[in-house]
């Protein structure tokens, strides 16, 4: 029988699984809010905070549960170390229980929700941006078409047969006898337009077809999934954190870059202003956060991504346009799970599928609207601030370096 977490035994579990003694004292902080596959806990330990995660609905018959990408990605880690190089990776698992698919790691208190730090600051800094491009694509780069990396993310727990690599290029799913009736009246427009658009289901078609799995990839890159650093405008290097890894798998680096593009264009789409009265070109510009204010994170992002692999655009044909629809169809992935969690679809989302859709069936147009520059433009460098002259600066200062910031946590 599977050993059920809640906030009454998490401290016994933790004591008994050896990861603190009565004598250190441990006290629980909090049930954190649950996704729709995990339990979530917050453990206070003297000098340390655990997150505790338990999957809510194991995956019988041998398959592997979510929890184990996570745990693989920590063992792979172990294995090759060079690739601890990567900071955005730094392990953190300290803990897994195979059997009842509980997972304890590290929680970097130091670190912020990048969604809930751009909602709160309302800020929407290049610095940070760059930061995610160019640590996505030290990910990419240093994993690309690497053999080892491959075999070792194709294990599979004892006794088990791994399934191949998922391919993410899927359009929504049919609607079943089981979900129909659970569907409201414009939640279920939603499926008849994805079935409407001959246009929209090639796009995602030719996508699939041409999938060509080729790296480690997170493949859930969403914005709360990024972990900005507390202090990151003081600090020489703003630091990141990527975090849950349960999807993580050999996949298409084009993916995650869409995944978290799409992200940010939501901070923009979800604020238009809706009226039966405007086009949606109209409400698109009328939106209370201009996608102008979220385009320059968009180009430094990509631009710092491409500065770091530049070979990419030579390994992939249509790299950037991919990029584009990929955004596009997490667009859809996400308006679907929002309907699967019982939210509406209202005019909001009808206008996110229609920009969805022309992400899709229209990339080449499409680009300088995500990016405000056009293909060609995007490896252009951006412009130097200018530099006072040396006349002008205080005589007699010395150069100092600073050692990159050891942090808690990290």
């Amino acid at each position: 029988m599977v050993f059920s977490l809640s906030s009454h035994n998490v401290i016994q579990y933790l004591q008994s699984s050896g990861l603190f003694s009565l004598e250190d004292g441990a006290s629980f902080s909090c049930q954190l809010p649950q996704s729709g596959k995990n339990r979530n806990f917050l453990v206070t330990l003297p000098g340390q905070k655990l997150l505790v995660k338990q999957e809510r609905c194991l995956i019988q018959d041998g398959i592997p549960q979510e929890l184990f990408n996570e745990v693989l990605l920590h063992k792979l880690l172990e294995q090759f170390p060079v690739l601890r190089n990567i900071p955005a990776l730094a392990p953190s698992v300290v803990h897994f229980d195979e059997e009842n698919s509980i997972l304890v790691r590290n929680y970097l208190d130091d670190y912020l929700e990048l969604s809930g730090f751009y909602t709160h600051d309302g800020i929407y800094p290049d610095t940070i941006a760059t930061t995610i491009g160019s640590s996505l694509a030290v990910l990419h780069r240093s994993t690309y078409n690497h053999r080892s990396y491959r075999n070792f993310m194709a294990t599979a727990p004892e006794g088990t047969i791994r399934y191949q690599f998922f391919n993410p290029a899927q359009g929504v799913s049919f609607v079943t006898p089981e979900i129909f009736g659970t569907l409201s009246s414009s939640a279920f427009e939603f499926y008849v337009l994805n079935q409407r658009y001959e246009s929209l289901e090639s796009a995602i078609a030719d996508l699939a077809s041409e999938w060509n799995p080729c790296c480690l990839t997170h493949n859930d890159l969403k914005l709360e999934n990024i972990l900005v650093h507390a202090r990151w405008s003081k600090l020489d290097n703003c630091l990141i954190r990527l975090i849950d890894w349960e999807a993580a798998a050999w996949g298409e680096p084009e993916f995650d870059l869409g995944t978290v593009i799409a992200d940010y264009l939501r901070i923009w789409l979800e604020s238009i202003v809706v009226d039966s009265t405007l086009e949606l070109e109209e409400s698109l510009q009328l939106a209370l956060i201009p996608i102008d204010v979220i385009q320059p994170s968009i180009l430094a992002l990509i631009r710092a991504y491409l500065n770091a692999f530049p070979m990419v655009l030579e390994y992939r044909q249509n790299f950037i346009m991919r990029v584009v629809q990929f955004a596009g169809l997490a667009l859809i992935n996400h308006l679907e799970q929002a309907i699967k969690c019982g939210e509406s679809f209202d005019n909001t989302q009808l206008n996110i599928l229609f920009f969805a859709k022309k992400l899709l069936t229209m990339p080449s147009i499409s680009i300088k609207t995500v990016f405000g520059v056009n293909e060609s433009s995007i490896m252009e460098p951006p412009k130097k601030l200018s530099t006072p002259n040396t006349n002008e600066r205080e005589p007699n200062l010395l150069r100092i370096y600073y050692e990159k910031p050891r942090l808690r946590g990290c």
